[in-house]
């Protein structure tokens, strides 16, 4: 970042020796995870108005020659937007600007979308970029409710994020509840069609976000073969009637016992929080637990 737009301490000396900085980076992280199997660099252009076109060039350059994912902005709301039209008046959209720069490539993960133009998102599917969406972010700064039916109906590749600095929680399954509420401000405009579901806004947390950083091939599902991350879920059991010890876990959704899987599923999507989580592994490796479940 080489702007005015940035803070003085978020902004580089030079474009020069924020790549040769990011470059040393890139190469550090690799010569420690070479294969990229827990942690994979990635080149971040703050967004477009933090950078001239000269430092935008230099990192998609960057991204290119080390084979680097990126991960920016985009049309989070209508004033930013105008400024990016101000400040790179050649450009055609703000995805052009990406795009023009090197920047917008299979490997590239856009925020928000919030506001995108239709050629933009023409111009995103071709390139194959793919999206974040961040709905507590986007309601907490009033930018705007991003719809994603629409982007997901054009082909977009799409995942849950927390963009945590301008929203509240890094949980994603926070995420999946603000997306949820997202989609019905968008249909209470007289979009009935723009209301995700519970399966929907899951797939987007899971299959959804593996896609989007390049990991739909060992992660977000529980495939054969897939690495095994995943977390054990335990709800509290209403004490019944003639029942002198319930099985209630501590936290905010309780199972009366004649709710369905799938209901099941929903209360904890819309009432559950980190309580409910008994146990998580990682890559097949136990990494957490409260020690109430059967091994």
């Amino acid at each position: 970042m080489d702007t005015d737009l940035s803070p003085n301490y978020y902004r580089d000396v030079s474009v020069e020796q924020a790549v040769n900085d990011s470059r040393a980076s890139i190469e550090y992280i690799r010569g420690i995870d070479p294969e990229g199997a827990i942690v994979r660099p990635i080149v971040t252009p703050r967004f477009a108005p933090s950078c001239s076109t000269s430092c935008l060039s230099s990192l998609g350059r960057l991204a290119s020659e080390t084979d680097s994912f990126v991960q920016t902005h985009i049309s989070e709301n209508t004033s930013e937007i105008e400024l990016v039209q101000s400040l790179f008046p050649d450009s055609k959209s703000y995805a052009d600007v990406y795009d023009t720069t090197g920047l917008l490539t299979p490997k590239t993960i856009l925020a928000h979308a919030v506001h995108l133009k239709d050629h933009e998102i023409k111009l995103i599917k071709e390139r194959g970029a793919k999206i974040s969406h961040c709905p507590a972010s986007n309601t907490a700064l009033t930018s705007g409710c991003a719809p994603i039916r629409s982007l997901l109906s054009a082909g977009l590749t799409i995942g849950l994020g927390t963009d945590v600095s301008g929203g509240f929680s890094s949980s994603i399954l926070e995420e999946c509840r603000q997306a949820i509420w997202v989609s019905r401000f968008l249909a209470m405009s007289g979009s009935d069609s723009a209301k995700l579901s519970t399966e929907e806004v899951l797939y987007l947390a899971t299959r959804g976000g593996a896609a989007v950083v390049g990991l739909s091939d060992k992660i977000g599902g529980f495939d054969v073969g897939f690495e095994f991350d995943a977390q054990m879920i335990r709800l509290g059991k209403v004490k019944g009637e003639g029942e002198k010890d319930g099985v209630f876990v501590a936290g905010p959704v309780d199972i009366f016992g004649s709710e369905s899987t799938d209901e099941r599923v929903q209360k904890w999507v819309y009432a559950g929080d980190d309580r409910n989580t008994v146990a998580v592994w990682v890559r097949g490796r136990l990494v957490h637990s409260t020690g109430r479940y059967v091994k």
